[in-house]
């Protein structure tokens, strides 16, 4: 974790010192695009990955304990799946955005 958050530090920057204080190499802006819509897509695709595999496992077991609501269990668990998808999409809007505006 440590270590991602160094790189995204440092893409961030401009140029990088080397030893003697001049400006060495400086990190190109489509790599600092690249990193940071990598970093957005993939904790956005994990957490609702994560977030899927808690409500169908929720669901399963809400309709194993009550087999008679199974139909309003399943139509909530449903729209559960279509809010968190479209948090999904909005992130990779921006990070559309990110690449082709910024």
């Amino acid at each position: 974790m440590v270590f991602v958050v160094a790189l995204l530090v440092m893409s961030m920057t401009s140029v990088v010192f080397a030893d003697d204080g001049e400006a060495a190499v400086g990190i190109s802006d489509t790599f600092s695009k690249g990193l940071a819509s990598a970093i957005a897509i993939g904790i956005a695709a994990a957490a609702g990955a994560i977030a899927m595999g808690i409500s169908s496992a929720k669901t399963s077991e809400a309709i194993s304990r009550q087999p008679e609501a199974e139909g309003k269990i399943r139509s909530t668990f449903m729209l559960g799946l279509v809010f968190i998808e479209t948090a999904i999409i909005y992130a990779l809007l921006v990070v559309i955005l990110i690449i082709f505006v910024l």
